[in-house]
């Protein structure tokens, strides 16, 4: 009986951790809370060099934050979270400049779901 009660609790412990994601954000993090269809903030401003994101997906459905240049091409991305999970999305380097930042997900960019980043 004490195996099945550890057992349990050891499963307990595991979903608890969810899909990876940290449960408190990292200190000088930026926190993004993703929904359908919107970034919250919709507007970030950085220094250049490393930046550190905390995604929170509040929303229903699985997404992600993906980072492009003004040329349209793709900087770096994060993973695809699901819902209710949280993620630390770190960019080692980059430079000054306006980036677009948008969720990839089939339909989502289309229905709002993107914000801008200004690197300075």
């Amino acid at each position: 009986m004490k195996s099945l009660a550890a057992a349990l609790a050891a499963v307990a412990l595991l979903a608890a951790c969810g899909g990876g994601g940290s449960s408190s954000q990292p200190a000088g993090s930026i926190k993004v809370t993703l929904t359908e269809f919107k970034f919250d903030p919709s507007t970030i401003t950085a220094p250049s060099g490393k930046v550190v994101f905390y995604l929170v997906n509040a929303g229903t459905t699985s997404h992600d934050l993906i980072i492009r240049d003004s040329s349209n091409n793709r900087i770096d991305g994060s993973e695809l979270i699901s819902a209710g999970d949280t993620f630390v999305f770190t960019v080692n380097s980059i430079p000054a400049g306006t980036y677009t930042y948008f969720c990839d997900q089939t339909g989502h960019e289309a229905q709002g779901m993107k914000g801008t980043l200004t690197i300075s």
